[in-house]
Order: C-alpha cells, then structure tokens, then sequence
C-alpha cells in the first residue's frame, strides 16, 4: 500500500509541478488586479526644519537658499488601497539641524504619519536642504519720511511727524551692513487738508534701491505719519521808522530793503485774515542817529502763531536800512516884489518896506533835495490875519508892523531856516 501511493504521488510529476506554478501565477494576477501598485505624487511639500536653535543660540542666523524647504514633487509608490488612503497632509518632510554637514546642508526624511511601513517607495525631486549662515547682526536706523506727489496748487507740505523715528532691523551680518537708510512714503497729490496715514517702512541701500527680503526683522513694519498740508498767500510788508536824528541830521524819508512782499503759509483759518505784515516802527528807531540806521530785522518774529515763511531761499531775515545823513545850509535871494500880501485889511493899504530890491534866505535840508529846489516857484508871503493875532489886535490900524514871512517851497525836505520877517507900513486909504 505504501509502495502504491508513492508511485501515485510520483507518476506524472512534471505535469503536477507545471500545475502548480500556474496556478501561483494565477493568484498573483488575481491579486494584482484586486490591488495593484501605483504612484502618487504631492506637490510643493514644506520641509520642517528642526532644532534651529542650535544655529540662533549661537549668535547666527540662517537663510534657506534655493527654495530647498520646499520639495517640488513628491511621489509615492504603494498599493492602490495604500495610495487611494492618503493625501498631501499625510505626507512629512523632515531637515534636522543635528544632521548639518559641513557644507551647511541637511538631509530631508520623507515619510508618511500613516501607513508608512507599507509603502514601495517615497522619494523627493531634491534631498537636502542648502543654508546660509552667518552672524546675526542689529541695527537701528533713523526713521525718514518721503512724500511722492504733488499737493493742490495753492497749498505746501509743513511739518512731517512720525510717532516713531527709530526702526531696529536684525538679520544676517552680510544683508543688514547693505542698508543704509529706512523710510516711509506717503502720497500727498492733491491734498488741502492735514493727512494721517499708517505707512510701510521700507529698507534702502546705498544707491537707493529697496532691500526686501525674509531674512531681515524690523521690531515695527508700519508707522503712523502725519503730513500737514498749509494754505499758500502773498503778503506786502510794511515798514515804518521813528525818531528824530542827531542835531544837523535828517533822515531821508526813505526805507531801503529788498524786501517788500512775502510768502507765507499756514493753515486757512490762519492765513484768511493776514493781508500784510507791519513791522513796529519802533524797530526802525532813528533817536539821536548821526549816520544811517542798518539792521537785520526777522520777519517770523511779527508772524502770527502757525504761520511761516513759505520761500525756500528765504528764511526771514531781511537787511534793513534808514538813511540818515548830514543837513546843508545854502543861501538864496528872493526877489521883494514876490512878497504876497494875503487877507490885506479893508480901507487900508499895506506897503512893505524894504531898503533892497531883494532879501536873502537860508535853506535847510538834504544836499539832494536842496539842489534840486526850484526856487522860482517858491511862494512867499504875509498873512495880515496871523500878524493881527500876532499884535493883538482886534481891528486894523495904521502903522508899521514886523511880520513874519511865510513860504511855500513845494518841498516837504526842505524848510527855511529861523524866521524871516519883513517890514510893512501900512496906511488908511484915501
């Protein structure tokens, strides 16, 4: 019996061994096509850069260069059932700064939070993440504000105030030793009014050009800015002297400066009523001068409180000069016959009597003005009224009377000097 079964068992063992093959090969299509393996593929996965502070504790910073913490593909090999389980956020990409090499990259584990012992494969399109790093340096710079733009016309930008004006930057030694300045803009075009406004602060280099990268703290990204926008006006300015000069001294009338009108700025309400700007004459004060009066005189200190001087080459100050110079005497004739005789009295004539034909006078002014006297239109003459007043008299009466001469010069500058008189008879009328 036990010889018999083994020749069963034996006879036609290449057919049995065939079978069984094929019957394996059968269940392993069968079970591929039930679950077969695929691929699946992830886009820009993050890497997760751990322990970074053994590089911050040191004093140093780190930059990722390249984009290397974030994998641009991703692709899984696994079972179908495996694959059609997971999605992006099971996927984990690792860098741990423990496994910094010498060339300052480290090696990215992928991996899955979930089925990962299953999986054929997982690879990334790059393996390491590169870094840069250097000493960690602080900086703090003065705040600065730009305006772009243009405001209404009619108008001026006044003060610019920030409510801070320091901004502390830190970062890599190499980037924060290229900034220079910092500063926030603010567009004025077309303002009237006061603008308030929170501006970014941007980073610049030597030559002007912005520095913007991640790798550069601000302890403040934004500040408010307050931009004050004035009214523009044109005003006159009016000057004024007093006091009279040193015996033998006359002023000459006249106020030199090159200065007689200006712009100011202010707010409207300021400015509205503003329509010149009177210096006290008691700034120009002359008392006693021997020679001509210069002074620099400042305009903002007889400007109301808000308002300024609004020319850019012009801050106030404006040299003044009162000429002040010697008196002349010079000596005229006037002919007797000019004599006029105004309000001659009724019923009486009124003669003068003179031993000349002429009498001589003495002109007192200024070179200039006495030079340029016309001496035939002066006037001379005798008021009968005033010598009555003078005498006392109610009524007129024959006699000889002196009287005090009165002229006309048509010249304010010039006067004559003390008090020339003449000598008038006056009789009753036949």
């Amino acid at each position: 019996m036990g010889v018999e079964m083994r020749n069963r068992l034996l006879r036609n063992w290449g057919l049995k061994l065939c079978s069984f093959l094929i019957a394996a090969v059968l269940w392993l299509i069968v079970t591929n096509i039930n679950d077969p393996v695929g691929t699946f593929r992830v886009y820009n996965v993050p890497v997760t850069i751990q322990n970074t502070d053994l590089i911050t504790n040191s004093g140093q910073v780190y930059e990722v260069l390249d984009h290397t913490d974030v994998i641009d593909v991703v692709t899984i090999s696994a079972k179908r059932s495996i694959i059609d389980s997971l999605d992006e956020s099971n996927i984990i990409a690792v860098a741990d700064v423990n496994e910094l090499t010498n060339l300052n990259t480290i090696a990215i584990k992928l991996s899955t939070n979930k089925y990962n012992d299953k999986l054929e494969s997982i690879r990334g399109n790059i393996d390491n993440v590169k870094l840069n790093i250097e000493a960690e340096k602080t900086k703090t710079l003065p705040l600065r504000t730009v305006t772009i733009g243009t405001v209404k016309e009619g108008y001026m930008i006044g003060d610019i105030t920030t409510e801070q004006n320091l901004v502390e930057i830190t970062g890599p030694e190499s980037v924060v030793s290229q900034v220079k300045r910092a500063a926030a803009t603010v567009n004025v075009s077309g303002f009237t009014n006061n603008i308030g406004t929170d501006s970014a602060i941007r980073l610049y280099d030597e030559n002007d050009k912005i520095i913007d990268v991640d790798s550069i703290e601000k302890n403040i990204s934004k500040v408010r800015v307050t931009v004050e926008i004035l009214e523009l006006k044109s005003v006159d300015i009016i000057w004024k002297s007093t006091g009279t000069p040193a015996r033998g001294y006359m002023a000459t009338g006249e106020i030199q400066t090159g200065k007689n009108s200006v712009t100011i700025a202010g707010k409207s309400k300021a400015v509205a009523n503003i329509n010149s700007i009177e210096i006290p004459e008691t700034v120009l004060d002359i008392t006693g001068a021997a020679e001509s009066l210069e002074k620099i005189v400042d305009l903002t200190d007889y400007l109301p409180d808000g308002v300024i001087i609004a020319e850019e080459d012009f801050k106030g100050k404006v040299d003044v000069k009162v000429p002040v110079e010697p008196v002349v005497e010079r000596v005229a004739a006037m002919a007797v016959n000019r004599i006029q005789i105004v309000n001659p009295p009724e019923g009486f004539e009124v003669e003068i009597d003179a031993e000349e034909d002429s009498f001589d006078i003495t002109l007192v002014g200024l070179e200039r003005d006495v030079d340029a006297l016309d001496l035939g239109a002066v006037q001379v003459s005798v008021d009968i009224t005033e010598l009555m007043e003078k005498e006392g008299l109610s009524s007129m009466s024959a006699g000889e009377y002196m009287a005090n001469l009165t002229f006309s010069l048509g010249n304010n500058a010039v006067t004559v000097k003390g008090n020339p008189s003449v000598r008038l008879r006056i009789t009753e009328a036949e």
